[in-house]
């Protein structure tokens, strides 16, 4: 996996670009068979979800179990250049109505709270960022052999959700819960949320940035970091696992 091409009916080949969700979308068709194969051999039926931008991306239902439900999203980003440790980062879903109201329809296949547990299946790879490499040109069949790949060294790894999460948003002003960027810490679950566990997660997300909190000073804001919200729940702060942009 690695080489990326569109061939259409005359047998043109065209380059695609490093654009994300173009790239997210061709690994999901590659990886889908097999997902497919190992459902049917854990006796999991896969279901899709019935609308665009509907969450998760597969639902697993067992076959002899009904109730047991599994969710899966598909996640790709790519390795910092110059920082093959780090990662662009992931957006983990959302935390919007149907994460607040774990009963809820809206914008989910099935309600959050009939899943037993919510897993990524991540990809990080390499972007080719030198144009003298990455031709976006037409190509006939007899050069397939010599085009270059616009991605490379691709790691594959499922992880569940909450223990890769950050405490800050995954993309910009949207209601999209972030990840950690060390690719280490994402890969072996030691997320910010890894110590305190899965009940801090889902409280945090649920309640991010509705809690307003005034500081010993009298100043009143909204709290939206981990660290202020277990001071505002008295719990430990020294279980928390600071990495939002450790290096």
């Amino acid at each position: 996996m690695g080489h990326e091409w569109f061939i259409d009916i005359h047998k043109n080949i065209y380059s695609i670009s490093t654009d994300t969700k173009v790239l997210s979308k061709i690994l999901e068709l590659h990886l889908f068979p097999e997902i497919v194969r190992f459902a049917e051999e854990q006796q999991f039926a896969v279901v899709l979800p019935q609308h665009q931008n509907y969450y998760p991306d597969i639902s697993f239902i067992s076959k002899k179990q009904p109730h047991v439900k599994y969710a899966m999203d598909f996640k790709t980003t790519y390795r910092i250049p110059g920082k093959p440790w780090l990662c662009n980062g992931f957006t983990l879903g959302s935390h919007g109505k149907y994460f607040r109201d774990r009963h809820s329809r809206k914008n989910i296949q099935f309600p959050y709270s009939a899943y037993s547990s919510h897993f990524c299946l991540g990809i990080i790879y390499d972007r080719t960022e030198d144009n003298d490499i990455l031709d976006m040109g037409v190509h006939q069949l007899a050069d397939l052999r010599s085009m270059a790949s616009v991605i490379a060294n691709l790691h594959v790894f499922v992880a569940e959700k909450w223990t890769m999460a950050s405490d800050k948003r995954g993309s910009g002003n949207t209601a999209n819960i972030g990840s950690i960027k060390r690719i280490e810490d994402i890969i072996s679950g030691n997320g910010m949320f890894a110590v305190l566990g899965e009940g801090w997660f889902d409280d945090y997300w649920m309640n991010y940035g509705n809690i307003i909190n005034t500081s010993a000073t009298g100043e009143v804001r909204k709290i939206t970091s981990l660290r202020d919200f277990v001071l505002y729940g008295g719990g430990d702060v020294s279980a928390i696992v600071e990495m939002n942009n450790r290096e």
